[in-house]
C-alpha cells in the first residue's frame, strides 16, 4: 500500500526531495505501508497548479460544478468498502463503524453540498444594487486522523462546490483514504489543478499552507495549539482562517431525566470512535441524589462495550491511532487516580486480553471535581468524568466553566426545560435528549474551540466572498 506520490495539477507527481514515512496498523503496530513527506517546494507547486486553474473553474457554471459532484459521489459510493476498510487499517475504527459512520458521514458532505449549490442564491437584488457571492479563491485544508475521510471531505465538498480550487494536506498518521478520494476526484474528470494532495507533517507543510501568500483561505481542523499557531501564521497575509479545534463537552442530565438511560447512552457517546472525537461529552453532569444509579449504569454500559480485531464486525472499540496518543491517555488516566477521582471503571494499562495494539481500557470516573486535571484537559480517549451538581444553574455553571465552547448535550424529560438549558450553554451545537447527527445544520465552536462554521449551507458560505454591485 505505498503511496509515495503527491496528486498535484491533475496528476501523481514525485515529491521534490523524496522522504519516506511508515503508516502503522494500530492495531498490530506494524508498518503496513508508506508515504512521503512533502515539503515547502511541494505546497508551492500545488498552490501554483490551484491558482491557475482558479482563473477558469472559478466561472464554472451551476449545473457544471454538480455534473462533476455527481461524478464523485458516484465514484465514492462504489468504493465505500474500500475507503472503510482503509481507515480501519490506517486508524483503528472498528470495520462496521467506519462504513456505517466514517466513510458514510464523509459522503453526507458530497450530498449536502449538490444540495445546497442546486439552489443557492449565488446574486440577490438589496436596495439600489446587487449582492454577489463569489468563490474566495484558492484554500489550503489541513485535517487530522480522527475522522480523516469526513473532515476532508467537509471542507473539500463546499470548496469545490463553491468554485474555488483546495490544496488538500491529511494528517500523516492517517493518510491514505484521502488519497483514495484524490483517485476518485481524477477519475471524475475534475479540472486539472482544481483537487491537489501534499502528505507531511505540521511543521513543514502544514505551516507553509498557513503561511502561503497565494493562499486565500486556511481551513483548519486540530488541537487549539495548533490552530493558534496557524492562525499566526496566516495573519501576515490577511487571509481568512476556519478553525474547529478541541472540545470538551458537557453533558447535563438533569434531575428528572431517565437517570440510568441518559447515563449508559452517554458512557457510548462518550467511547464512539474510542473516544477520539472533538465533540465527545467526556464530562456527565449528575444530580448528587442521582450518584449511585449512574455509576451503576456506567458500569454496564462499559461491561457491553466489547474491544478487539478491528476488523471483525463484531468489534465495537478498536485501539487509538498511534504511541503517542496511547502515552498520552494513560497518563491523564493516572492523573484522574492521583488526584482523588473514584475509579467506577476500567483504569491504566491494556485490557487483559490484548497485548499489543494500543487499546485502551474504557474509563469511567466518578467524583470528579471541576478542577481535576481530566475534568479540564482534552483526553481524546474513551474517558469520561462524572461530575455531581446540586442546582440546575450550578450545573450550567460547570458546564461552561472550560476554554472550550464546541458542544454540549442536555438530557431532560421536559423538552421546554432541556432547551432553556441549551439555550444557556455557550457552545455552537447542543444534542438534546439523544439527538442524532444533521448533516445541514452547522458545526464549529465558541470560544477556544474555533471559530467558522461546517456543514450545509453555513459551511458553504464559508468559502465565499460577499461583493456588492450598486449604481
Amino acid at each position: 500500500m505505498d503511496k509515495l506520490k503527491f496528486y498535484i495539477d491533475g496528476g501523481w507527481v514525485d515529491p521534490v526531495a523524496p522522504s519516506p514515512l511508515g503508516v502503522v496498523n494500530p492495531a498490530t503496530e506494524e508498518t503496513f505501508a508508506r508515504i512521503s513527506l512533502g515539503s515547502a517546494a511541494d505546497v508551492d507547486r500545488a498552490v501554483t497548479a490551484a491558482r491557475r486553474a482558479f482563473v477558469t473553474y472559478s466561472s464554472t457554471s451551476v449545473a457544471q460544478r454538480l455534473g462533476w459532484l455527481a461524478r464523485i459521489i458516484d465514484g465514492f459510493r462504489a468504493r465505500l468498502p474500500e475507503l472503510a476498510r482503509t481507515m480501519t487499517l490506517e486508524m483503528g475504527a472498528p470495520i462496521t463503524f467506519a462504513t456505517e459512520r466514517q466513510a458514510t458521514v464523509a459522503l453526507f458532505h458530497f450530498e449536502e453540498a449538490a444540495r445546497v449549490l442546486a439552489d443557492f442564491p449565488f446574486e440577490e437584488r438589496m436596495g439600489v444594487g446587487i449582492v454577489r457571492h463569489e468563490p474566495i479563491g484558492v484554500c489550503g485544508l489541513i485535517t487530522p486522523w480522527n475522522w480523516p475521510l469526513n473532515q476532508v471531505a467537509s471542507k473539500v465538498a463546499p470548496a469545490i462546490a463553491t468554485g474555488c480550487t483546495v490544496v488538500v494536506k491529511p494528517s500523516e498518521i492517517a493518510p491514505l483514504s484521502a488519497m483514495l478520494l484524490a483517485e476518485i476526484m481524477h477519475d471524475a474528470g475534475l479540472p486539472s489543478g482544481v483537487f491537489n494532495l501534499v502528505n507531511g507533517d505540521g511543521p513543514d507543510v502544514g505551516e507553509a499552507i498557513a503561511a502561503h501568500p497565494d493562499i486565500d483561505m486556511v481551513s483548519f481542523t486540530g488541537s487549539t495549539a495548533a490552530g493558534i499557531k496557524v492562525a499566526k501564521l496566516a495573519a501576515d497575509t490577511v487571509k481568512r482562517v476556519a478553525q474547529e479545534l478541541g472540545g470538551k463537552s458537557a453533558n447535563i442530565i438533569l434531575d428528572d431525566a431517565d437517570t440510568r438511560a441518559a447515563v449508559i447512552s452517554g458512557v457510548h457517546a462518550c467511547n464512539t470512535n474510542a473516544g477520539q472525537n472533538c465533540q465527545s461529552p467526556t464530562r456527565m453532569l449528575v444530580h448528587h441524589s442521582q450518584r449511585e444509579v449512574a455509576f451503576q449504569a456506567a458500569q454496564a454500559a462499559i461491561a457491553s462495550i466489547r474491544l478487539g480485531d478491528p476488523l471483525d464486525p463484531a468489534t465495537t472499540m478498536g485501539p487509538l491511532v498511534s504511541q503517542t496518543q496511547f502515552d498520552k491517555v494513560q497518563g491523564l488516566i493516572q492523573a484522574g487516580i492521583d488526584e482523588g477521582a473514584m475509579l467506577v471503571a476500567g483504569g491504566p494499562g491494556r485490557p487483559a486480553e490484548l497485548n499489543h495494539g494500543y487499546y485502551v481500557r474504557p474509563t469511567v470516573f466518578g467524583d470528579v471535581t471541576p478542577q481535576m486535571r481530566i475534568a479540564r484537559e482534552e483526553i481524546f480517549g474513551p474517558v469520561l468524568s462524572i461530575i455531581g451538581y446540586d442546582t440546575e444553574d450550578e450545573a450550567i455553571d460547570i458546564a461552561n466553566d472550560t476554554p472550550f465552547g464546541l458542544a454540549g448535550f442536555v438530557q431532560s424529560k421536559d423538552p421546554e426545560r432541556a432547551r432553556r438549558v441549551a439555550n444557556r450553554i455557550r457552545a455552537g451545537r447542543v444534542y438534546l435528549n439523544g439527538a442524532t447527527f444533521d448533516r445541514s445544520l452547522p458545526f464549529g465552536g465558541y470560544k477556544q474551540s474555533g471559530n467558522g462554521r461546517e456543514f450545509g449551507v453555513f459551511g458553504f458560505r464559508e468559502y465565499l466572498e460577499v461583493k456588492a454591485v450598486l449604481g
